[in-house]
């Protein structure tokens, strides 16, 4: 995602945020949706992950300091779903960096090997840990 002038041109033989690249293909990561399940409604989208926790990016503000079962929902190779199912506590909210979103973070509570072995997985496969 590259958010500089829409009518930015390049030099020849440059290409406009070339020296940003690495960082930007990170954001594939945005695509992993995360889903409260009381309401079965999409609360926003994975930014970071780590075995004890995760951020989301959201356009609502979550509320924090409560529990939550959440649900993150993608697809393997073979369009398959993968569901990983867990609960976690919201610590803390702020406006993103882009004010239209909004950045919180969740602890895992007592997370099992059955939901910390798909977490490792998904760290390894997208590159959480980078």
């Amino acid at each position: 995602m590259y958010f500089g002038n829409k009518y930015e041109t390049a030099h020849p033989g440059e290409s406009v945020g070339d020296e940003r690249r690495a960082v930007l293909r990170r954001h594939l990561i945005y695509y992993l949706r995360v889903w409260d399940t009381a309401t079965d409604k999409q609360i926003g989208h994975v930014v970071d992950i780590n075995i004890d926790g995760l951020m989301l990016i959201s356009e609502k503000p979550i509320e924090t300091g409560k529990e939550f079962e959440l649900e993150i929902r993608s697809h393997d190779m073979e369009g398959a779903p993968n569901i990983i199912r867990f609960r976690a506590v919201s610590r803390w909210s702020n406006n993103d960096v882009n004010n239209a979103f909004y950045d919180t973070g969740f602890q895992l509570i007592d997370p099992t090997e059955e939901i910390l072995d798909p977490i490792r997985d998904m760290i390894q496969q997208y590159g959480f840990g980078d």
